[in-house]
């Protein structure tokens, strides 16, 4: 099987405290998509500033980086086929008052600074965000046997 798209998804502090992790992990398995690595961790603050790099000098900066380090979250790589934009969508939009219902946000968040879940934006973030939380190894490449069911 050829090598499918690869993004970063994370259950931030607050799915985590309320018992989500299960709920994310099994949505992204229910549409498909296959989990290649994952780990719970706590994350220190360099690699939260780096993380949030492109938040820096936002009025949210700081307490987004206090919050993403405030308890544990799960780190994990899904990988399928547009992973990275079918990911997005099944997550919902950022605020979670404007996420729409079916989504992760639009079902299970309140409030933009604690809407359950990160998931990568682009190629090129899910490249970066990978690299800063998971080493190659950590990374697992398997066939499942529902994958010609999925996909031509």
């Amino acid at each position: 099987m050829e090598t499918k798209e690869r993004t970063f998804l994370m259950v931030k502090p607050d799915g985590v405290q309320r018992s989500l992790v299960g709920t994310v992990i099994g949505r992204m398995e229910k549409k498909g998509f296959k989990l290649v690595a994952m780990k719970m961790m706590h994350i220190a603050h360099d690699l939260a500033s780096r993380h949030y790099e492109e938040h820096e000098g936002k009025p949210f900066y700081k307490g987004l980086l206090e919050f993403i380090a405030s308890g544990p979250v799960v780190a994990m790589i899904l990988e399928g086929d547009n992973v990275i934009e079918m990911t997005r969508s099944l997550v919902g939009a950022t605020d979670p008052r404007k996420a729409a219902p079916g989504t992760m946000r639009g079902d299970l968040a309140v409030f933009t600074g604690k809407n359950i879940v990160h998931a990568s934006d682009s190629p090129e973030s899910a490249k970066r965000e990978i690299a800063l939380f998971f080493k190659e190894d950590d990374i697992y490449s398997y066939e499942q046997a529902h994958e010609g069911w999925l996909y031509d």
